[in-house]
């Protein structure tokens, strides 16, 4: 059963907890569509700026709020929006996305101490997920992969060999399930959420973000340390499984069951 559904309309500020989510081929919808960058078009993220974890995003007739660290001040950001073109990157990828507000990026750099600008995904913004084992997926401003699946059961796991536990928001997923045991969200292979089917990627391999708590924005070694001695290989550790729509509705809501068959 879906117990958790949430979307990051920008990419590294906190996200919003939804009833129901159109389900789109690029992931679910409004999801990672704005995102900050830098002078050189590279992307900011809590890695490098843990204070974006701080801020609070709240939805509006139609887009979003955001609320400065301090609740101070707030802007207001629309879903949709057509701007200027510029190049942005997201890792390996470079890629035109559209311009926002001096007067915004005015705001966010303010705040962050860094010059910084606020950009949106556009028509033109082609970006494509691709492997031997899937088709030709297009992307918004995610890291990697359309739409992040974690099962309750896997935090529950975690937080059995944790002194302190730790929130599902350390790590920021789309859809949160409660239907198996701990991380069988790993061995999903073709499933579906209520009427609309989905096809596993690959597992995600986790980075220093989990260890910031989103609620005070202080980094320590937890979850990371832990999850290395259970949950690692190649070097990397794993924690929850990206999964993309192939068919359905495209309404996805609290309380869908899950249906699936293991791998294998």
């Amino acid at each position: 059963m879906v117990s958790g559904i949430y979307i990051y309309p920008v990419k590294g500020l906190p996200g919003l907890s939804l009833q129901e989510s159109h389900v789109l081929a690029q992931g679910l919808k409004h999801d990672r569509t704005w995102m900050l960058v830098d002078d050189a078009g590279t992307f900011i993220s809590q890695r490098s700026t843990p204070i974006l974890s701080q801020f609070r995003l709240e939805p509006n007739s139609d887009g979003f709020t955001v609320y400065d660290p301090n609740g101070l001040s707030s802007i207001s950001i629309p879903f949709y929006h057509h701007g200027k073109e510029v190049k942005v990157q997201v890792w390996d990828d470079t890629f035109n996305a559209q311009h926002f507000s001096t007067s915004v990026d005015l705001w966010f750099s303010n705040i962050l101490n860094i010059s910084c600008q606020l950009v949106c995904i556009g028509s033109n913004s082609q970006r494509l997920f691709m492997t031997n084992n899937s088709p030709e997926i297009p992307l918004s401003f995610v890291d990697a992969c359309p739409i992040l699946l974690i099962g309750n059961s896997s935090l529950l796991e975690l937080n059995s060999r944790l002194a302190e536990p730790i929130k599902m928001d350390r790590f920021r997923p789309n859809l949160v399930v409660d239907d198996f045991g701990a991380f069988m969200e790993h061995e999903l292979g073709s499933f579906k959420l209520g009427e609309n089917t989905f096809k596993s990627i690959k597992s995600c391999a986790r980075c220093s973000v989990t260890t910031i708590n989103q609620q005070t924005g202080k980094a320590g070694l937890e979850p990371l340390k832990t999850l290395s001695t259970f949950r690692q290989k190649d070097n990397k550790v794993y924690f929850g499984e990206y999964v993309y729509f192939t068919s359905g509705s495209g309404i996805i809501s609290l309380g869908d069951r899950l249906y699936y068959r293991e791998r294998g």
